[in-house]
């Protein structure tokens, strides 16, 4: 996780979208984002601390673990991008 005054950027957004089997649009609705807001996080922007809750809310999991890595046990499938 990296901190600053922009918020954190959560390099493991992707892998929780995936295990939760969410498309991007998906979680932006269960998270009240725009899909660009997805977009630009998975690109490795920074989200403020607002989202960071409310999409770990949207992914059942918590912001702590949202940012400290990959769901457990969580396998990147073959191909995937």
């Amino acid at each position: 996780m990296t901190e600053g005054k922009r918020g954190a950027q959560v390099k493991y957004l992707r892998q929780w979208r995936r295990h939760r089997l969410l498309t991007q649009s998906e979680l932006a609705d269960k998270a009240g984002v725009t899909k660009g807001t997805i977009i630009r996080i998975e690109a490795g922007g920074y989200m403020n601390y607002g989202n960071i809750r409310a999409i770990a809310e949207a992914l059942d999991t918590t912001p702590q673990q949202l940012l400290a890595g990959p769901p457990d046990g969580y396998v990147e499938a073959a191909g995937a991008a």
